[in-house]
């Protein structure tokens, strides 16, 4: 942001086509011009332009006293609006004897052309103007020049004091770099953090992909970007809440957070009967897979977005969703064989810090794993468009040795064990009348932890519906003959 000294300068450089002077303070649509000429920064100074309110084309001051209803609408300008796409501007006022200034600083846009009222306006020289189609095509193409990974842009308005600078040096550089050159590196950490883009120098600020992993606070400049936990007693959003829990901060502590947390609390341990004398543990899900799902839902998610990542537990299956679909060459046709990264910058950190590898590797070998498991295959939702979504089965192998499986389930495995039933079959057979009843503590029981399924799955509600025992119900039976 500007200061007294700066404007003293500015005021005294009337040559300057970087500043627009006005003594007006109720002219909206000057000042709307102005601005969006200043974001367009067609001329490419790469510098932030300046509409000075209360000072006379001559330089001199007019006498304005700056109340808080007009910095008030001067700060309207980023947001009525009517100036798209949005412009970055800084607004704030200075005191004289001869009067007050009101300065809106307004940044060039990283995404030109800018419109004020469907116009795009220009600075020629020292004057405003309309940009013709050759003048908008250079503003586009200028676009197309910025066209930068989210990641890799600067986070304006933060600085080195938002960064966890220690974290940086005595973890990360060591890792990154090797021991020799990072032995004569004497530059400074501005240019430290730069090389490995995590800093912009031209901006003088950490980039977004600084933030994310090193911030203090990354939700004060991105708001969706933190992981929330939530496990649910049943199997649907409406059950009981059993346990939340928010991973805020920046990913480099927020990842061995996550990482101990599958490991202890996520993931438990049943050991089952192999032998006499030998037993064998069974997971509910295995933790190497899960570690990966969720480290690709904070490489893969669109931190424009202000969704957060939901990594949702319930009693029956973990769905982990994240903002942004596939991206890039990858499609859903060639999932996951094809992969492309939305965050490279991201995906490059978190390979230094040994969470992910970058050989495309990662799903291939989590499917690998939950066949391993027992758990079945990953579901892949693709069709959300703006989210991506996995949903993940609790093991069968697990379920089958720890399920409370009440009486009235095991009464109902038995009876389809003659083969498929309708509903009304087996009420029938179970002397049961009261069909909600019949619902609430056999049907949905069975249904919910997979030992029984509908011949209509898409359809659960249809007069043809029938049941029968699923495939996992083996695995059950044998362990109620043990018992």
């Amino acid at each position: 942001m500007i200061n007294r000294t700066q404007l003293i300068e500015i005021l005294a450089d009337l040559e300057s086509d970087r500043v627009e002077r006005t003594v007006s303070v109720n002219n909206i649509d000057k000042f709307g011009m102005a601005v969006c000429a200043f974001a367009n920064d067609l001329p490419g100074h790469q510098k932030p332009g300046y509409l000075l309110i209360g000072v006379r084309d001559d330089g001199g001051l007019s006498g304005l006293r700056a109340t808080d209803e007009l910095l008030k609408n001067l700060g309207g300008l980023r947001s009525d609006g009517l100036v798209l796409p949005q412009p970055q501007i800084n607004i704030c006022h200075f005191s004289f004897d001869e009067g007050d200034v009101a300065v809106v600083e307004v940044l060039p846009s990283f995404f030109p052309p800018l419109r004020y009222k469907g116009r795009v306006w220009i600075r020629v020289g020292p004057r405003k103007a309309v940009a013709n189609e050759a003048e908008e095509r250079i503003l586009i193409e200028k676009r197309i020049s910025f066209a930068k990974t989210f990641d890799t842009r600067p986070c304006v308005g933060a600085s080195l004091d938002d960064l966890d600078l220690d974290a940086f040096t005595q973890y990360y550089l060591p890792k990154a770099i090797d021991a020799e050159s990072l032995k004569q590196d004497s530059r400074p950490i501005t240019e430290q953090l730069a090389s490995l883009r995590f800093f912009d120098l031209r901006y003088q600020c950490p980039t977004h992909a600084g933030i994310i992993l090193f911030g203090k606070q990354p939700e004060y400049f991105l708001f969706g970007a933190y992981i929330q936990y939530v496990e649910f007693k049943g199997t649907t959003l409406g059950t009981d809440i059993g346990n939340e829990y928010k991973f805020a901060g920046g990913l480099f502590s927020v990842l061995a957070k996550l990482d101990t947390f599958i490991e202890t609390a996520l993931i438990k341990k049943h050991p089952i009967p192999i032998s006499t004398l030998r037993e064998e543990m069974v997971r509910n899900y295995p933790s190497w897979a899960l570690r990966e799902l969720v480290m690709n839902a904070v490489i893969h998610r669109d931190y424009e977005s202000h969704t957060q990542v939901r990594f949702y537990e319930f009693s029956n299956r973990i769905a982990l969703m994240n903002a942004g679909g596939l991206y890039g060459n990858a499609r859903s046709e060639n999932f996951p064989d094809v992969n492309d990264y939305r965050n490279p910058v991201i995906a490059e950190a978190m390979k230094v810090l040994g969470y992910v590898n970058r050989f495309s590797r990662g799903v291939t070998r989590v499917k690998e794993e939950l066949l391993k498991n027992g758990n079945g295959a990953a579901i892949f939702d693709f069709s959300k468009m703006t989210v991506f979504e996995v949903t993940v089965p609790v093991s069968t192998q697990y379920l089958a040795f720890t399920d409370p499986v009440t009486d009235p389930v095991i009464r109902l495995l038995k009876l389809l064990l003659e083969g498929e039933l309708t509903a009304g079959e087996m009420r029938d057979r179970l002397g049961i009348k009261h069909r909600p009843t019949f619902r609430e503590n056999y049907i949905h029981p069975a249904v919910s932890i997979g030992l029984i399924v509908r011949t209509i799955p898409d359809k659960p509600n249809s007069r043809l519906q029938r049941y029968k025992l699923s495939d996992r119900r083996r695995a059950y039976l044998k362990n109620i003959a043990k018992a």
